[in-house]
Formats: structure tokens, sequence, C-alpha cells
């Protein structure tokens, strides 16, 4: 009996004409050179097909949690302030163990009203210790300390995220780096001025203001003698390096904790001050401008610096009480107020980064692995088909077919997903290819056993596609998991070969065993009665 194929031949032909949509989209013309222009604007090549810039970096957590620590620090002294508890002095003992707050000086008889202090607003995210010599240890938790460094890190990938796509590029690949511990991969396809990206990278260094409690002295050394040698735990010394460079060096002393810091500017625009200077006009959060102002307000004529990747970049005088905007005037070029007021805008990085490997894939090499994985890939396909042909006979056409759309619904697949195609992303279409052609072999092999055993072929090929399909979903769910496990674990490139693996075994199951069957039953249609299938 002749089945209707009408509804399932109009089906395989919608899916070939919307995934070949998604390859070529809408072309500017039929020519050779439209349809190529129409494929690589739909199909993003990667770093190391289309070459560009290639980071690694390691984030500072430890300054993201001295940052906490530091607000920590200014809270509590308004806690037993406003509590008329009164105190030596709040510090952090040690520099390189910034989860560490030390209170000194607690009055006695107090000590059980400061430990209820602490307790009530401190105690989920820090240990509370001491009282009984009138001095008390707050240390951050261990599980609050790495929650805060994994929540740096996304910040870190986040703003520079943010960065990165002033420079426009495609596909830029910028995520947690698995093979380190609070590193950051980033690979960005046909960038090849490394050090503007490092130049754009780092102008999301953290800005801060810090108060000024004694500068600009010649040297460190100078520093430290005025301030009687040795450096108070709530001071640091910073070097002044001005917006636009200068040979000069000259040290400040500067209050440890700043008044208001990156994360606290809500907008930033650049501008002219009213003596003529670029300037940065900026906008503070409401709770940011409440403490500024309280600052402001008590330190009216008093200096505070502008502090930009750990170095004073810009020293002012208070001339007024500023709320919650402001200026930052000085000696700018017009790039950088511009760089300065972009990186306030989107946010500037939690903790500062370190440069652990930098380099360029060169445009060469992409174009020499693009050449060679598409010849690979054209003579495999070439060289099955042919197999195919010669082996299967009449069903080697059958498979021929199946083939050629499992390629045809990838390549869509990747233009309407905006996947990146990686050289290892070349050899999952291969495996893919290998894959497809394996889904027939068991398939017709089956269709042949039952030939040979005399059923007719209509009962042949159903059987062979019954028997056969237990086998070739396990196969393929097996591989698929393997292949999910590299996109969980691996990095840019390994993903990229997991995705094109994935969504060929998904097609292959489709054309394979949906498609191919199809084509079966249509060839069947046409045979006579007692006529056997060529296989």
């Amino acid at each position: 009996m002749k089945k209707n194929l009408k509804g399932r031949i109009a089906l395989i032909v919608a899916v070939l004409v919307v995934f070949i949509y998604g390859i070529f989209g809408v072309p500017s013309g039929f020519s050779g050179k439209g349809l190529l222009e129409g494929v690589t604007k739909r199909i993003h090549l990667g770093l190391d097909l289309r070459g560009g810039a290639h980071l690694i970096l390691q984030v500072v957590v430890s300054e993201a949690v001295s940052a906490e620590t530091d607000s920590a620090l200014a809270r509590i002294q308004q806690n037993l302030k406003a509590a008329n508890l009164t105190y030596t002095q709040v510090i952090k003992p040690d520099p390189n163990k910034p989860q560490i707050i030390r209170i000194e000086g607690t009055a006695p008889g107090k000590a059980s009203d400061v430990r209820s202090l602490l307790d009530a607003k401190y105690s989920n995210e820090y240990d509370i210790s001491g009282g009984s010599d009138n001095n008390f240890v707050v240390t951050m938790k261990p599980q609050v300390e790495q929650a805060l460094q994994k929540k740096t890190v996304q910040q870190a990938i986040e703003t520079i995220r943010d960065r990165v796509d002033t420079l426009g590029v495609s596909e830029p690949v910028i995520q947690e780096y698995g093979l380190g511990e609070n590193q950051i991969l980033v690979e960005l396809p046909g960038i090849e001025d490394l050090d503007r990206v490092k130049s754009i990278i780092q102008s999301t260094a953290r800005l801060e203001i810090h108060p000024v409690v004694g500068g600009p002295y010649q040297d460190e050394q100078t520093a430290l003698a005025s301030v009687g040698g040795v450096l108070p735990p709530d001071q640091q010394l910073s070097h002044f390096s001005g917006m636009q460079g200068s040979d000069s060096d000259s040290v400040y002393v500067l209050q440890r904790v700043p008044v208001v810091a990156g994360s606290d500017f809500r907008s930033a625009d650049p501008g002219t001050s009213e003596s003529g200077q670029r300037a940065v006009r900026f906008t503070l959060t409401n709770e940011a401008g409440d403490r500024f102002y309280e600052y402001t307000s008590a330190n009216v004529n008093h200096a505070m610096a502008v502090v930009l990747g750990g170095r004073v970049r810009e020293v002012a005088n208070i001339k007024s009480a500023i709320r919650d905007s402001g200026e930052i005037e000085g000696s700018f070029s017009a790039d950088e107020v511009e760089v300065l007021s972009k990186m306030l805008r989107t946010g500037a990085l939690p903790a500062s980064l370190n440069y652990l490997e930098d380099r360029t894939v060169g445009a060469s090499l992409g174009a020499d692995s693009i050449k060679e994985g598409v010849t690979a890939a054209i003579v495999g396909v070439m060289l099955v088909m042919v197999f195919m042909l010669i082996y299967y006979r009449g069903s080697g056409v059958n498979a021929d077919l199946a083939l050629i759309l499992n390629l045809v619904i990838l390549l869509g697949f990747m233009g309407f997903s905006g996947a990146t195609l990686t050289l290892p992303g070349i050899a999952g279409v291969i495996l893919t290819i290998g894959m497809g052609v394996d889904s027939n072999v068991l398939i017709f092999e089956r269709i042949r056993e039952e030939v040979r055993a005399g059923k007719a072929a209509s009962a042949a090929v159903d059987q062979g596609f019954a028997h056969a399909w237990v086998t070739i979903i396990d196969t393929h769910v097996t591989t698929i998991v393997s292949a999910a496990i590299l996109f969980l674990f691996g990095t840019g490139p390994v993903k990229g070969f997991a995705v094109t693996l994935t969504f060929g075994l998904a097609a292959n199951l489709f054309t394979a065993v949906y498609v191919s069957r199809v084509i079966f039953e249509a060839h069947l249609n046409k045979l006579e009665p007692g006529e056997m299938v060529s296989i």
C-alpha cells in the first residue's frame, strides 16, 4: 500500500528553507561574492580562525575584601558614636589580613553594650570575639569572604564586558577561566591592537576619593617621616600620577578608608568647569551622597585625593559641602576626561587586575586554519558520499541527501544562534559527518539482514528502522552527554566543539531517521510488487 508523504515532504522542505535562510540570510546578491558575504555576516569566526587578542587576567580579590571591611569599619565607627559608646580607635591591624577589624579602648563597663551592638548588626557576616580587655576583634566569616570573592570576579567580568563593547567586537569571549583561581579569560576576535585593549581594560580600575592627611612629599621616606616614621594602620601612602602623566613623582599620605568609591557613582558626564578646565560632573547614589555631604561639610578648605588604580590622579580642595553631585576637575586631556566619565557611568572594577598572559593570534594563522579545516571537511564529505554510493548502491543516494541536509541544518543553527565557529568547532562538524554516516550504516545493514531473511521491501525497511532506532539513540545520547560535560567545564574553543557536535547530533537524529525514512518510503511507492530496494 502506497503512503501519502506530502505532509512529511512539506515539513522537510520547510526545514531546509528555514535553515538555508539561517546560513545566508537575505544575501545582497546571488553571486558567489554575495552569498559569501551573507555567510560571514551570520556565522562568526572565533579567535583561532579570525585572529585577535587573547588575555588571561588575575583579579586581586583581596582588594575587594579590604574595601568591604573598610566600609564595615566606617559603619562600626558611626554605630559606636550614635550609641555614645567611646573607643580609642577602630583599625585593621594587619594589611595582609584585610578581613580582620580591631576595636580598641572601649569604655570599662560598656563591653556588654558594645558586644550587643556588634552582634545585632554584624554577626551575620562577621565572627566577633574579645571584650574582656575592652578590645574586640571582628573577622569576616570564611563563607562570606568566599562569596565576596566570587561576586568580585563576576562583577569584574561584567564591567570588562561593558568596556569591551566600546571596541565593537563581534562575539567576544569574557568568562571565568577554569584553569586558575579568580582568573578571567578574554578573547577578542578581529582585534590586533593589544595595547588599545589593555588600555580599555585598565581604564576600569577602581576610582576612590580619599581624605588627604599630608603631602605632596618628595619620596616615601619623607612621607613616613611626616607621621613619625611609622605609618598608622588607618593610613596609606599613594604615589601621584597626573591624568596626563609626568616624569616627576610625589607621595601623599591618605586615609585608608575612602569617602566614596567607584560603586557609589550613579552617573558621570564630561564637561568644563567654571575656570575653563576639563572636568567630570558626577552624581552619587543617595546613601553615598549623604556620606559625602557629612564629610565635605566638616572638611571645607581641606584636601581630598582622586585615586584611580591605586595612584593619586588629582588633589582638590573642598570649596563647599557636596551632597550627591559635584565636579572632578584637573589637567585632563580630552580622551582622559571621556574615559573617566565613561568608567564612572558603567561602574568601576571592584578590584584591580594583573595580566598573567597577553598575546595576539595573527589573521594569517586563522586563514590557514580555515583553509585546512574546510579542505578536510570537503574531502571527508566527498569520500564518505562516494563510499556510500558504491557500497550501498541506490540507497547511498538516500544517505548522501540526508548528510547534506544535516550540514545545512547545523550551519543554519549557527547562523540563527550567532554561535562562534572555532577550529575545534570545525572538528565537531567533521565528527558529526562521521556520526551521521554511522547512523545510516546501522540502518542500512539492518535492512540488508531483513532482506536476506526473505522479507518484502516495505517490511525490510520498517524492521530495519525499528531495530536500529534503539542503538542510534543510545550512541547519540552518550555522545551528547560527553559534549555537555565539555561545554560546562571547557574554555571558549572547547565549548565551540561541544556546541557544533551537540546540535549536529540532534540534526542527525532528524535526518538519519526521519528524512532517510521518508526518502525510502517515497522510493517504495514507486516500486512494483515484489521488487526490492537497491541496497
